[in-house]
């Protein structure tokens, strides 16, 4: 499938959309709907608003061509342990460095302010857009962001668990949003 600059793309294996803003061989950048500039290969892209069937086909070719690629390497098939159909979570990292570039000049309230603000913007973007899960990265700390996250999740129809320990350790909350019907 070959991309233009204007096209409205989404992330095959993420709940990402988008439009293409750059064009580089097979590395296609794209301004989300976040205003973020991320680069992804060709293969992880599918244009929004052509047929169904071509995207399915677009999946399928790729997920072939990625693995006799492999299999001509001489490399194993390594079977995954997920389940099938299962989406990974949304992670949101809240670590204030991974939210601004310096946060020189701010105070523990800007901060937990800006962390708040975030939340709550990404679990809205993943209930309009109907992800099931998502993990907050928090950190362990003194549990002050923590204690407010609780809070805020408490005002939205969904289910607070520790998120795998294993992955993330001691500071990750997952979130199970309860989907309606529609």
């Amino acid at each position: 499938m070959s991309f233009k600059i204007g096209d409205t793309v989404a992330v095959t294996d993420d709940a990402i959309k988008g439009k293409v803003t750059a064009v580089d061989n097979d590395v296609i950048s794209i301004l989300t709907e976040d205003d973020f500039i991320m680069k992804f290969a060709k293969k992880e892209l599918v244009k929004i608003g052509v047929e169904q069937s071509e995207i399915a086909k677009t999946v399928i070719v790729s997920a072939h061509l990625s693995n006799k690629e492999d299999y001509k390497k001489g490399q194993k098939r390594i079977k995954s342990k997920k389940n099938k159909g299962e989406i990974p979570p949304m992670e949101v990292n809240l670590h204030i460095d991974k939210l601004i570039k310096s946060s020189r000049g701010m105070d523990n309230y800007d901060m937990l302010t800006l962390q708040m603000d975030t939340a709550k913007h990404k679990l809205e973007f993943a209930i309009r857009n109907r992800i099931p899960r998502i993990v907050f990265i928090h950190g362990v700390g003194a549990g002050v962001l923590k204690t407010e996250l609780d809070y805020l999740f408490n005002n939205y129809n969904v289910k607070i668990s520790e998120a795998s320990y294993q992955k993330y350790g001691m500071g990750a909350t997952e979130v199970y949003i309860y989907q309606s019907v529609k």
